[in-house]
């Protein structure tokens, strides 16, 4: 059991609530803290004192006051005006845990909404009443103003939402159910569509997803190696103790494991060859980089997830203060930290793949051991040169960069959304390139028997030939790689 405002969220938790695998409820102690705050705002709606958000217009209208009798009308504003996003939707599920994060902070009791606002997005959540969010329009300074103000539309009866993957009027789907629009009263609009929580939700699936990937990077590498017959020696624990990097030793403990016990491996360690190349060297550096990067990237989505990120925060009976927690570069700066992080694990894998097709050590050239009538494995490695390339030209940072809106008044924005949403893009091409180099590395596993292989790697040869078979003569590869790229999407691997 879960109880917003009150426990302690992690990605974990998130994912489980939005599968239905938690139970997320609200408390007394939660809706103590709600009624407080509330009783605070519309104490503050009512007074002479001009209070932002409240009794105020927005943005570079913060100077203009608003009367009572106004303030319902100028919520219901806010919320329809900042309903401009555009593109494709985004994924029901992203909908959903925005829900929650939104749920979660709107429970700490410094926002100020009432809780039959709070209820009716819960009723939303456990029924599946998922609004349809367009992925385009957020600058992630305000928060996310766009995404966030078509994810609550439908709680005044505007928008539309996911039912059965068809897209339905929010109102006939409230009427269903017996529901009415709410009408929304004094910094109730303010409090839905200030927040980070459409970079938040972006993040938590980047994070589950890399998290997996991270391992099956290690798969690969430590494939590829059986497969090249390369050294086990540069993975030793008293190289990495004296260079200690988190990710560094944890990455170098992996590859001794997945290489545990390898006849391939033992029977060439005293070989002539003296060192191998950087991809296969230095996998422990490479690969414990982009580890160090998820690391700082959860630490920092865990603290999000557990803050207050709308504005104003209301701190008393008299005072609401109006400052910058909506901004998105606590979490836009770590975003495009951790896309250069995936990025390079599509780079490093890539190179491997080239090195399985050089011919060397025993390998055949392309992998094939009819070269000439047949091409072998040669054109796969154009696809991962192809999507390392597209890969790096979305590590460009978005937070480097800010164009001014609002009249001035947000002169300074995060673009987080837009890093958000390209760190998802270059995971889903990193599971392309990592599928590529798992076949070229169950292909060079194949000319090294009768050696074996670790436990692990032997178990993941199998898996991955109870999809496709060894490669004789040429064939049209792509269904090969697009099964090995489900295997990948329904994180199939032994990793551990």
């Amino acid at each position: 059991m879960f109880k917003y405002g009150i426990d302690t969220l992690t990605v974990e938790k998130i994912l489980k609530i939005s599968k239905g695998k938690l139970k997320a409820i609200l408390t007394p102690n939660a809706i103590e803290k709600v009624n407080q705050c509330r009783l605070k705002v519309e104490k503050m709606a009512t007074g002479k004192k001009a209070i932002y958000g409240i009794n105020t217009g927005f943005g570079p209208l913060c100077d203009v006051q608003i009367t009572p009798e106004e303030t319902n009308l100028l919520q219901k504003n806010l919320l329809i005006t900042h309903a401009v996003g555009v593109g494709k939707p985004i994924d029901k599920e992203l909908s959903k845990i925005m829900m929650i994060c939104k749920v979660h902070a709107l429970c700490q009791g410094f926002s100020g909404v009432r809780l039959e606002l709070i209820e009716r997005i819960i009723f939303f959540i456990e029924n599946d009443l998922l609004p349809v969010v367009p992925e385009q329009g957020s600058v992630g300074a305000s928060g996310d103003l766009a995404p966030l103000s078509h994810l609550f539309l439908p709680l005044i009866g505007e928008g539309e939402f996911w039912i059965d993957n068809q897209i339905q009027p929010a109102l006939t789907i409230l009427t269903k159910h017996n529901l009415k629009p709410i009408t929304l009263q004094a910094k109730e609009g303010l409090g839905l569509i200030n927040g980070t929580q459409f970079i938040l939700a972006h993040t938590i699936i980047g994070l589950k997803k890399m998290e997996y990937l991270l391992d099956l990077a290690d798969v690969c590498g430590a494939m590829s190696i059986e497969g090249y017959q390369g050294s086990s020696s540069p993975f030793r624990d008293e190289l990495h103790r004296i260079r200690p990097f988190q990710g560094t030793i944890e990455v170098a403990e992996r590859m001794t494991m997945l290489l545990y016990k390898s006849q391939n491996v033992d029977s060439h360690e005293n070989c002539e060859r003296v060192q191998d190349p950087y991809s296969m060297r230095c996998i422990p550096q490479v690969h414990g980089a982009s580890r160090n990067a998820y690391y700082h990237l959860k630490e920092l989505a865990e603290i999000e997830m557990n803050s207050v990120t709308d504005n104003p925060i209301v701190l008393s009976d008299t005072e609401a203060i109006s400052g910058g927690n909506f901004h998105g570069q606590p979490l836009a700066m770590a975003l495009d930290y951790c896309s250069i992080a995936a990025s390079e694990l599509g780079n490093i894998s890539d190179r491997r793949c080239y090195l399985l097709l050089e011919g060397k050590y025993g390998l055949p050239r392309l992998l094939t051991t009819g070269g000439g009538l047949n091409s072998g494995f040669m054109i796969p490695q154009y696809t991962t040169a192809a999507l390392v390339t597209e890969n790096k030209s979305l590590c460009f940072p978005p937070s480097a960069d800010s164009i001014p809106t609002s009249l001035g008044q947000e002169d300074h924005v995060s673009m987080g959304s837009i890093s958000s949403r390209k760190f998802n893009q270059i995971l889903g091409n990193l599971e392309k390139i990592l599928a590529i180099e798992l076949m070229y590395g169950a292909q060079a596993l194949e000319f090294r028997r009768p050696n074996t292989f670790s436990d692990i790697i032997e178990e993941n040869h199998r898996i991955i030939r109870t999809k496709i078979p060894k490669l004789e003569d040429d064939r049209i590869l792509k269904d090969d790689i697009n099964a090995i790229i489900e295997l990948v999407n329904n994180q199939v691997f032994n990793l551990k």
